[in-house]
C-alpha cells in the first residue's frame, strides 16, 4: 500500500492544482474575451475541466487514502460533464437566436445562412396556412 500512496498523493496534488489553475484560467477568459459567445466557450470549457479535475482528484483522495468510494464525487463528475457543455451550448444558440452580435473581428459565421433559411421556411409555412 505504500507505493500506492507515494505515487497517489503527487497525482491527486496535481490534479488539483491543475483544476484550480484551469478555473483561474477561465475567470480570466470570462473577464477578458469580448463577446458572450467567446466566454461561454471559455465558462465551459476550462471550467468544466477545472471542476473535473478538483473532483477526480477528491475522487482518488478518498479511495487511495480513506479506503471507501464516494458515489456523491461520481454523480459529480458524471452530471458536471454532461451539463455544463451542453448548458453553454444552449446558452450560446439563444444569444445567436435572438441576435446577440458577434465580435466585429469575428472572421466566419456557419450559421447565419442556416438561419436565414429557416426563418425563409417558417415565413413561408405560416402564409401558407
Amino acid at each position: 500500500m505504500e507505493i500506492i500512496e507515494i505515487i497517489g498523493e503527487p497525482i491527486i496534488g496535481l490534479l488539483i492544482i491543475l483544476g484550480a489553475l484551469l478555473s483561474a484560467l477561465s475567470t480570466f477568459g470570462l473577464i477578458r474575451l469580448p463577446d458572450v459567445y467567446l466566454r461561454s466557450h471559455a465558462a465551459t470549457k476550462s471550467a468544466t475541466l477545472g471542476v473535473l479535475s478538483i473532483l477526480l482528484g477528491a475522487f482518488l483522495f478518498f479511495i487511495l487514502d480513506q479506503g471507501y468510494t464516494s458515489a456523491r464525487l461520481l454523480l459529480g463528475i458524471v452530471f458536471v460533464f454532461l451539463t455544463a457543455p451542453v448548458a453553454g451550448h444552449l446558452i450560446c444558440r439563444a444569444a445567436y437566436r435572438t441576435g446577440v452580435p458577434l465580435w466585429d473581428q469575428s472572421v466566419q459565421d456557419d450559421l447565419k445562412n442556416l438561419v436565414v433559411k429557416e426563418r425563409n421556411s417558417e415565413q413561408n409555412d405560416s402564409s401558407v396556412q
